[in-house]
């Protein structure tokens, strides 16, 4: 379970990085469904990653909110990610995208400050 929790995490890093990468192009050529996709999963592969590396089997959890409630009953800490802003946190991750740049951004900044977490709390270095 801990290779697949990394590899996880390795593919959540990469869809951040892709997400980053678009996001701060020049606005007329932002394409903001592959922010949308990449940020959806990025923040779906770490919380998957954090399960499987607390040897819990994450395939029962549909959605973002799912697993994120998951992850907060084993670290309190958890509570400290908002994701009260991300829209699309309690559906299935490929049945909705959001096509404006300021959503995006925000969603953006919730998977980055996931990601700042998890390397603040050593579950990632």
């Amino acid at each position: 379970m801990k290779t697949k929790a990394n590899k996880l995490f390795f593919d959540a890093v990469e869809r951040l990085n892709e997400a980053s990468e678009e996001l701060f192009r020049p606005e007329e050529d932002v394409v903001t469904y592959a922010i949308c996709k990449n940020v959806q999963f990025a923040i779906e592969n770490y919380l998957k990653g954090f399960l499987l590396k607390n040897v819990i089997d994450p395939s029962g959890y549909k959605t973002i909110e799912d697993l994120y409630q998951k992850c907060r009953l084993i670290n309190k800490k958890f509570k400290e990610i908002d994701l009260s802003e991300f829209g699309c946190k309690s559906h299935t991750i490929d049945s909705r995208y959001c096509n404006e740049v300021s959503k995006v951004s925000n969603c953006y900044d919730i998977a980055d400050n996931l990601d700042t977490f998890f390397r603040r709390e050593k579950i990632i270095n």
